[in-house]
């Protein structure tokens, strides 16, 4: 099992470690955009973007390639990765109604992660634990999917307060 956490360092900036190093940041061009990039610890850039009229999809890309795409969907956020010519397909969903615990899960209905979400008042901003299962963890890009995943929750946590 795999073990995260996300610390946000301003409003826009989200920052991601594991074992005491950091993995990636999560940097938001405005306060409360959905448009953002993610900078892994070796330098690539990612870029997430609105797509469609009310900026329902999100697409995750590099070098205009598309590597996932995210909408919401009735019973959670329904994401789709392309990650290394292989396409999975997962559901983001709070776990109650009143929780602030997040779960993806598979096809399966197998929970692959678990996002705790701790909100600061003193920053106005949220912090993250994660934990991921031993089939998460053996993804290629299971930081960047993570990463992908907490812009995911604050999708959500966005569109639900409007």
């Amino acid at each position: 099992m795999g073990h995260y956490q996300a610390t946000a360092t301003n409003s826009r900036n989200v920052t991601l470690t594991t074992d005491g190093s950091k993995a990636g940041e999560l940097i938001y061009e405005k306060w409360y955009s959905f448009k953002a990039h993610i900078l892994m610890h070796d330098g690539t850039t990612y870029y997430l973007e609105p797509k469609g009229f009310w900026d329902s999809t999100i697409q995750l890309k590099h070098s205009n390639q598309v590597l996932a795409e995210f909408s919401m969907g009735w019973k959670g956020i329904i994401i789709n990765t392309f990650f290394n010519n292989r396409e999975d397909r997962f559901l983001l969903q709070l776990k109650g109604l009143l929780s602030s615990k997040f779960m993806l899960v598979n096809t399966d209905n197998v929970t692959v992660l678990a996002a705790e979400t701790d909100f600061k008042w003193s920053k106005l901003t949220f912090d993250y634990s994660i934990e991921t299962s031993p089939e998460f963890d053996g993804f290629d890009d299971k930081e960047l999917l993570v990463l992908t995943v907490l812009h995911c929750i604050n999708y959500y946590i966005t569109m639900a307060a409007s």
